[in-house]
């Protein structure tokens, strides 16, 4: 159990640096106007923003909450089980939203076309909110296990 322990609180800090880099990201990224296109810039920008993004919401669902059900000695499941546990134990406020998260996260990894590009970015905006709230709440649940 202590070895478990140990690789959480390593995941957990992990978590912590990649929430703030993203967090950084965000806030470039939500001033900047792309309705009329994107420079160089603002497109690297928000390319960081994604990769960001795609590996935060990878470490939490894939890693953090794997190693916390395996902590709490639940069986690993699917990625919408690892989901649904984490709502039911208040970890995440909403599994829907983080179905979202997942889904969108494959868009990311698997999207080549520049036109449909803007729409990833937008979706990211809007959801990166709902991640980092995520992030919040697993720290803090974290917190209480022994």
């Amino acid at each position: 159990m202590n070895k478990l322990l140990s690789i959480l609180a390593k995941d957990l800090a992990e978590l912590e640096k990649a929430a703030d880099t993203l967090h950084y990201s965000f806030d470039k990224c939500r001033h900047i106007d792309f309705t009329a296109g994107l420079d160089n810039d603002a497109l690297e920008s928000f390319e960081a923003l994604t990769s960001r993004f795609a590996r935060l919401s990878d470490m939490l669902i894939q890693k953090v909450f794997r190693t916390i059900d395996m902590v709490e000695l639940e069986d690993a499941g699917t990625v919408r089980d690892r989901i649904n546990r984490a709502a039911k134990k208040k970890i995440i406020a909403d599994a829907d939203v983080f179905v979202e998260i997942r889904l969108l996260r494959n868009e990311i990894a698997h999207e080549y076309q520049s036109e449909t590009i803007h729409v990833i970015f937008e979706k990211v905006l809007q959801m990166t909110p709902a991640l980092l709230e995520g992030v919040d709440l697993t720290l803090n649940y974290a917190a209480g296990i022994p």
